[in-house]
């Protein structure tokens, strides 16, 4: 098949395989356009594009789900919050005890034989003041500054409760704002009997309120005891019970999502993997769906591996429902029994792998089977007696332990082909976009046959610039990818700028790429543990951030099949790896000595066997204790990162440095840096890296980093090593103790104008889709051949604006325009905005 691909590149001053050329520098405000084409062969041979191309992965993490899209109001519904969730949680989080006119009653978490159930142990028991004369109770201050009430919309509140007293104990509730007035009706229950019943009740909220809480009391002498105390908004996506939060729903499903990918993530395959087993539970498990299913009353809790807690009252069944409510394929994870994440460890129990490869069946019958079926029931009795049409399924997450997990995900793929042949079942290659992990799990990946191999990758910016022809070289034949984590480090224009042009390169490739999603895909703006994240909100409200924009406007506007396109490149200079060098530790005290520093020609540059001071060393970054001991340069301090020193000019190039390093104390090796032309650029060989684990070269600019070549060596305490970089125009090559240990040649071009053609087989429209990632407008003769005849006008939807440009609560700087293209012909031009995505989408004539 013959394919047509574009240059690519980078959109700033400095690129890693050359700089632009001056005008493309220039001030957005006197730059003059660069000049352009774009060829598209309409009638050229197409590659089809799966309707998944482009998906949303959901995690539990940044507050999510509880807090989050879950609507659930109330924090700590069962009482259920531990320390081992987070050290600050006790089973009284999101609680305060409350009593009006008279002396407090008691407020305690008990955990006895009167519980509501062996999945939810805790409960709340109410006692009264002695005189019993005053109500006694609780108040919930909702998550983090309360509970979001809006006038006029109705909520609807559930209890579980008991009462010692024959005749019964009333019960009031009210919804209040933060200085305790009612924003409702109070809500009045008697609770009769001393079995476990659910009480419910709903008010309409007639004010607004975005720091609410929900009081509740107990009147007269009767203990009380209650449980899973709920409020929920009536107004959830799509009506659903038990359901989801409106408008962060909304916002995923306006991202028209071909899959959607849950529940992680860490959480899958991290803790324990055994099951609930009460009364001596594993509170840290990884993630088991069989948990999440049922009436919410009866699902245990769990600890959420980002440091708190999990209701589960987002399950398996409501993500189920959540993906056929927006149109997206439903793509679950499940645990293989190899965590990842930091953990890093192989269960070695074949009972327990049977059990859970056991469990996987049983998903897909919950989640395809006929309702005569032990879990298709089970889906019915829930509400959905129709199956859910599973078709995909994942194993595991980010594992480091490649032999591991393969060992495992053939067993678990081979029962599951015997089982129900027509299921996909994905494998993946580790945390990240390179090295000994993702080459030898992709190596394993091909001996097995695996259908679909998962790739995740969070890099800086340049990393994406420059890989848009990554999967250019992918085997055709091998496994297919999906590629459902991945996103640039900031939360800019400019990151959403350098995605889309690297989406470009996704949907190109698109018979290699099944699937792409951005990750993470929530945030609670006063809770997040990972940035940048897609979409924000806190309590009251949410906005997409400009990588939103940038998703939602590919993903509606994928295309069914790509046409064969090319664009003309943006002029280079190149110029070699330039900058002085660097000494630097990281959890590490190390000792170097006999730096040298000779240019190709053998001149000396720099020589300094530390037998006086340190006089011809700068600090860099302000950490770190450096002094000169027994002739050698040493750092003393083993417990800070980057204590980078630097000797040299930023003009230096070609030229060796050599010089010994020895590892003192510590967890990892140390750092030996070349390249240097200022605190957020540069390269170093971080040898005994990541604890000690690997080693590799890293480059950093604008202060983000990526890996460029990495090794499995690792560094000994106290052993002295002869250390060799040889840098040669854009080649470096690197010896320790006078063997090669690796070589590279950066010659990765960042070229800031993309571009990719796609169909639309019911509309008939071309849909040209360009990337202008520079602050030049990019001045571009199409020429379309092999098209029917095109309609003079065609329809623009633009995203543009300054690259430093920030989504936020109060503003929205970036957002799309729409606009019309006349004079639309197979030869015509149009100028695209400096910094700008935009979709073109050109009609022929006929459809």
């Amino acid at each position: 098949m013959s394919r047509l691909h574009s240059a690519f590149g980078l959109a700033t001053a400095v690129l890693l395989g050359g700089a632009l050329l001056p005008s493309a520098l220039a001030d957005p405000a006197e730059s003059s356009p660069i000049d352009y084409s774009i060829q598209v062969d309409a009638g050229g041979e197409t590659t089809s594009i799966p309707d998944t191309m482009h998906g949303v992965f959901f995690e539990d993490i940044n507050d999510a789900a509880d807090g989050g899209i879950y609507a659930e109001l109330v924090r700590n519904r069962s009482f259920e919050y531990d320390t081992v969730d987070n050290p600050s949680y006790t089973p009284m989080t999101g609680w305060s005890t409350t009593s009006v006119g008279g002396a407090e009653g008691s407020a305690e978490v008990v955990d006895d034989a009167q519980r509501l159930n062996e999945n939810n142990r805790r409960y709340l028991r109410l006692r009264p003041n002695a005189s019993g004369n005053a109500a006694y109770g609780v108040t919930n201050a909702g998550y983090h500054s309360g509970m979001s009430l809006e006038r006029g919309e109705k909520y609807d509140f559930s209890v579980w409760a008991r009462s010692d007293q024959p005749g019964g104990t009333p019960l009031t509730v009210t919804a209040t704002d933060g200085s305790g007035s009612p924003v409702g009706r109070t809500m009045r229950i008697r609770v009769r009997g001393d079995q476990w019943t659910e009480y419910t009740k709903t008010f309409v909220a007639h004010s607004d309120t975005n720091t609410g809480g929900l009081r509740v009391l107990g009147h007269g002498s009767g203990t009380l005891r209650l449980d899973m105390v709920s409020l929920f908004p009536r107004d959830t996506f799509k009506g659903e019970p038990n359901g989801l939060r409106e408008d962060l729903a909304r916002k995923i499903e306006a991202l028209n999502p071909g899959f959607l990918r849950f529940p992680g993530g860490c959480l899958v395959n991290t803790g324990s993997h055994e099951s609930y087993q009460a009364p001596d539970w594993e509170r840290r498990r990884s993630y088991q769906w069989k948990d999440t299913v049922g009436p919410v009353e009866q699902r245990p809790t769990n600890a959420n591996f980002w440091g708190y807690n999990q209701s589960y009252g987002l399950g398996f069944y409501e993500y189920f429902r959540f993906a056929e409510n927006i149109g997206a394929m439903p793509l679950p994870v499940v645990p293989a029994l190899v965590t990842g994440c930091g953990e890093n460890n192989a269960t070695d129990d074949p009972q327990l792998l049977r059990r859970h490869i056991q469990d996987t069946l049983d998903l897909i019958q919950f989640a395809n089977g006929s309702v005569d079926t032990e879990w298709g029931a089970k889906r019915a009795a829930m509400g959905h007696p129709e199956p859910f049409g599973l078709t995909h399924l994942a194993v595991g997450n980010e594992e480091n332990l490649p032999e591991d997990f393969y060992e495992r995900f053939e067993k678990f793929r081979d029962a599951i082909e015997q089982r129900y042949p027509g299921i996909t079942v994905v494998a993946n290659s580790g945390p990240d976009d390179s090295g000994a992990v993702f080459e030898r799990g992709w190596e394993l990946a091909r001996e097995q046959n695996a259908e679909m191999v998962d790739e995740h990758y969070y890099n800086n910016p340049q990393w994406f610039l420059e890989n848009n022809r990554r999967y250019d070289s992918y085997d055709r034949s091998g496994p297919k990818v999906s590629l459902t984590e991945y996103a640039s480090e900031g939360n800019r224009f400019y990151n959403a700028l350098v995605e889309a042009s690297f989406m470009t390169g996704l949907e190109r490739n698109a018979d290699v790429v099944r699937m792409s999603s951005y990750a993470p895909l929530l945030a609670h703006e006063d809770d997040p543990q990972w940035t940048p994240d897609m979409i924000w909100f806190d309590n009251h409200r949410s906005w997409g951030s400009a990588s939103y924009e940038a998703q939602k406007l590919f993903g509606n506007n994928v295309g069914d099949e790509v046409v064969p396109s090319e664009a003309s490149s943006t002029p280079v200079e190149e110029k070699p790896i330039s900058g002085a060098v660097g000494l630097s530790t990281w959890n590490t005290s190390a000792a170097y000595d006999e730096v040298r520093v000779t240019s190709a020609d053998g001149e000396t540059l720099l020589a300094d066997d530390f037998s006086g001071d340190a006089s011809k060393w700068s600090d860099l970054t302000g950490t770190g204790d450096w002094s000169i001991q027994d002739g050698a340069y040493v750092q003393s301090d083993a417990g800070v990162q980057n204590t980078m020193v630097t000797a040299g000019e930023k003009s230096w190039s070609d030229y060796d440095l050599h010089l010994t390093a020895t590892k003192r104390a510590g967890s990892e090796g140390f750092l030996v840096a070349f390249g240097v032309e200022g605190t957020d650029d540069y390269y170093w060989w971080n040898l005994g890296g990541w604890n000690n684990t690997s080693s590799a070269v890293q480059q950093t600019t604008a202060g983000s980093s990526q890996t460029v070549l990495s090794k499995d060596t690792t560094i000994e305490t106290g052993r002295e090593y002869d250390i060799r970089v040889e840098v040669r125009g854009r080649k470096v090559t690197l010896f320790l103790d006078g063997e090669k240990w690796g070589s590279f040649t950066d010659e990765q071009n960042a070229e800031p104008f993309r571009q990719v053609v796609t169909r639309d087989e019911e509309t008939g429209e071309l849909i040209v889709k360009v990337v202008n990632a520079q602050d030049n407008r990019a001045r571009t003769r199409l020429d379309i051949d092999g098209a029917s005849e095109l309609a003079n006008t065609a329809r623009l939807t633009t995203l543009r604006g300054d690259p430093q440009a920030v989504n936020t609560a109060e503003s929205r700087p970036i957002k799309p325009e729409k606009s019309v293209v006349r004079g639309v012909d197979e030869n015509f031009s149009h100028t695209f905005p400096a910094n700008s995505i935009t979709v073109m989408r050109i009609k022929t004539q006929g459809n």
